[in-house]
């Protein structure tokens, strides 16, 4: 395959094309799906419904990194080539990876321009799937153009599959194009992400995960798709976390172990959730109630910093100390029935809700709130 060679501070990619016929049995459409106990199953859709039964075919792979396809962008695309005459219907690269070396025999005295080598294994694709969707569709009908359009694609070759996870994130990581949620999953493969920011998104990650977290498989993390019911996006929870721990850093980052800091910090919001769910009693986890609703969760992620502060430790016994401390929302749990919440606790939008929600919690349970801890 002729490529061009392309050199960048210390990356390499390449610059070709393929041929619309050729390239989609080069590449795999992924999507991503979250195992254990919770697999995301697709949705039923009708036999007669092709591309969304491409789309579910493809959506069921536990390595994958990219975001959920979008019906009606394929068709959108589909109906683009349709249209297209004299301009190009596929303008831009698709960007596509492996984790294969690649051999680069340059022509000539260029040493730019040469063969270059295509992997045994199919292309992951970095950018451009929604467009290789639509080709699939657009080809199915009309076979004959296959030999017509050239895809142009940078290929980059011989990294890791974190790198291409980096590049996705890199251009796609504006609020329009990918996911919030879907972020924080990426924090952890992504080189350029802030200590603070991976080191909440862990937190997060534990909470989803651990057989003692009170919020397990509770955390939304790809935007309602579960059948089990969620009680906070995790792209919320992670965000109240980073607060946290973003106020907390210079101190985490005097421990000798960051790891042993997230086990740390993670059984300190464990322990406090558990204390939550006792004294709450009959409303936690009640769709009458807003308790284990986002709004409340998040200021109750707000108490947790402001009681850790000063009772963290001793860990033994955290759990039945904080329940006597926060005993007093026991009688308050009215107050938290979905039916008139909002008048009960007025405010102009959700930022100062939870504010407002924060106060009060704290304010019963005599917990000094962090903000006048700093004053101090």
């Amino acid at each position: 395959m002729l490529a061009t060679r392309i050199r960048q501070k210390d990356g390499i990619f390449y610059f070709a094309s393929y041929l619309a016929k050729d390239i989609l049995s080069k590449v795999r459409f992924i999507s991503r799906y979250y195992g254990e106990s919770e697999q995301i199953a697709p949705q039923v859709i009708s036999q007669s419904d092709e591309i969304a039964q491409f789309i579910a075919r493809i959506e069921h792979n536990d390595q994958a990194f990219q975001r959920q396809l979008s019906r009606a962008k394929v068709r959108a695309l589909k109906n683009f080539y349709e249209m297209a005459v004299g301009q190009p219907p596929i303008p831009g690269t698709v960007l596509l990876f492996t984790d294969e070396r690649l051999g680069f025999q340059a022509l000539g005295t260029d040493q730019s321009v040469g063969h270059l080598q295509e992997p045994a294994s199919k292309y992951f694709i970095i950018d451009g799937q929604h467009r290789l969707a639509a080709l699939h569709f657009y080809l199915r009908e009309r076979p004959g153009e296959g030999s017509n359009i050239q895809v142009p694609c940078v290929i980059f070759d011989g990294r890791t599959e974190d790198f291409a996870a980096e590049m996705f994130v890199i251009i796609n990581s504006t609020p329009t194009r990918i996911n919030k949620s879907h972020l924080v999953d990426l924090y952890e493969r992504i080189s350029w992400a802030e200590p603070d920011r991976r080191f909440a998104a862990r937190l997060v990650d534990k909470l989803y995960r651990e057989g003692d977290s009170p919020l397990r498989y509770r955390i939304n993390r790809l935007g309602g798709r579960s059948q089990q019911e969620k009680w906070v996006l995790q792209a919320e929870l992670f965000n109240e976390l980073h607060r946290w721990v973003s106020g907390d850093w210079r101190k985490i980052q005097r421990a000798s172990n960051v790891t042993r800091e997230i086990d740390r910090y993670y059984a300190v919001v464990r322990d406090f959730f558990k204390a939550a769910q006792k004294v709450w009693g009959n409303g936690w986890g009640h769709p009458n109630y807003m308790i284990t609703k986002p709004v409340t969760i998040k200021a109750m992620v707000r108490v947790c910093a402001d009681l850790a502060r000063d009772d963290a430790d001793p860990a033994d016994g955290r759990v039945s100390r904080w329940e006597h401390r926060l005993a007093p929302w026991t009688e308050q749990a009215r107050s938290f029935r979905v039916e008139g919440f909002y008048e009960r606790f007025p405010a102009k939008g959700q930022i100062e809700r939870v504010s407002r929600i924060h106060r009060e919690l704290d304010k019963l349970a005599r917990i000094e709130p962090r903000s006048a801890q700093k004053r101090d």
